[in-house]
């Protein structure tokens, strides 16, 4: 029997969900990545993270996280190449609640710490 999957932990949903090219000349090819694949993106690419920092922030291994990274820039890479369009949906995740400000996210941080201006 297989191992369950391990959800992992996003800090929220992307502000986009889809995304398409302008002369898609007959070519409606659509590209799925995952909502934990975006986070996967966001954190190593956007906030510069490295795979072992992602990993501790998704509350996964970093051979996931690795794993997961590797298959998000692949779909991106195609996308890109082949356009069509690019659709962010499903996954195995849960959005974080934990309100950790180390998070660097405006929905991470806890309303304690955003009311006191001496945090």
């Amino acid at each position: 029997m297989p191992r369950p999957c391990k959800k992992r932990r996003i800090c929220c949903m992307p502000g986009h969900k889809s995304f398409g090219t302008f002369d898609v000349n007959g070519n409606p090819e659509e590209t799925v990545m995952t909502v934990d694949e975006y986070e996967c993106i966001r954190l190593i690419d956007v906030e510069g993270l490295n795979q072992e920092e992602c990993s501790l922030r998704m509350g996964i291994a970093r051979t996931t996280a690795q794993s997961i990274y590797n298959s998000a820039r692949l779909k991106l890479g195609r996308f890109l190449v082949d356009g069509g369009k690019l659709i962010i949906e499903g996954g195995e995740y849960m959005i974080c609640k934990e309100n950790r400000a180390e998070c660097g996210r405006r929905c991470c941080k806890s309303s304690d710490t955003a009311s006191d201006p001496k945090k």
